[in-house]
């Protein structure tokens, strides 16, 4: 029970300082994210705001990813509705301010990506399983056979050229996130010697089989205490 509480506490503080640096990256006005130009465009079309967007673009992803075979964690449903709520408390509320010139702009964009490989560290190290849209891009690359390279840039491009038609924000912000933000994370994985590649991630059918079998087992002794 501790061990669910500390994964818990630590899933949750990860997903706000991810919606944290998400909001700081789109208050720094340079261009976004490439799924955040997606989510901002669409949030236009249905008027709707860029966390609700958040979640809804999520759900679909986790629903396909599990049609295509891709296991859900409890930190996957974590990230697909946290993560929006905490962007719309962040956003609404005006909570960040927004740069009103270039370079304040820049330096905000670095600080937002931090942040974000900061939150990748706390969420991730749960082993409460994957965000929906790395759980696509594995879903693609089991498919196609290409690389994480090949795939990720693919799915962002496609994200980011949607969102730019739907009306979304695209600049020098985008590049830099494009380029740097997996050194973001990589320095923050450094910086707290975490090893991704340890993890060992328990899926929401691993939590059910186990409480089946609790079940099942807590019904045998009590029919055999009533014999």
């Amino acid at each position: 029970m501790k061990t669910v509480i500390y994964k818990s506490i630590r899933l949750i503080l990860g997903l706000f300082l991810f919606a944290l640096g998400i909001v700081m990256t789109i208050n720094a006005n340079i261009g976004l994210q490439p799924w955040d130009i997606f989510h901002q465009g669409l949030s236009k079309v249905i008027h709707m705001t860029m966390g609700q967007t958040s979640i809804l673009v999520g759900l679909v992803i986790v629903i396909f990813n599990i049609f295509m075979k891709e296991k859900a964690g409890w930190g996957t449903l974590g990230n697909m509705v946290l993560i929006g709520l905490f962007m719309d408390f962040l956003m609404l509320n005006n909570l960040i301010p927004e740069a009103n010139h270039f370079v304040v702009g820049i330096l905000m964009m670095l600080a937002g990506l931090f942040v974000i490989g900061i939150a990748s560290y706390f969420y991730i190290g749960t082993g409460w399983g994957t965000g929906p849209r790395d759980g696509l891009m594995v879903v693609f690359i089991k498919k196609t056979g290409k690389s994480v390279r090949f795939v990720r840039n693919t799915i962002e491009i496609t994200a980011s050229v949607a969102g730019y038609f739907l009306g979304g924000s695209i600049g020098i912000g985008t590049v830099i996130t494009a380029t740097t933000i997996g050194y973001f994370v990589q320095f923050a994985f450094k910086l707290f010697n975490f090893n991704v590649e340890e993890v060992q991630h328990r899926y929401i059918d691993d939590d059910l089989r186990f409480l089946y079998k609790k079940i099942k087992t807590h019904k045998k002794k009590e029919k055999e205490l009533m014999e």
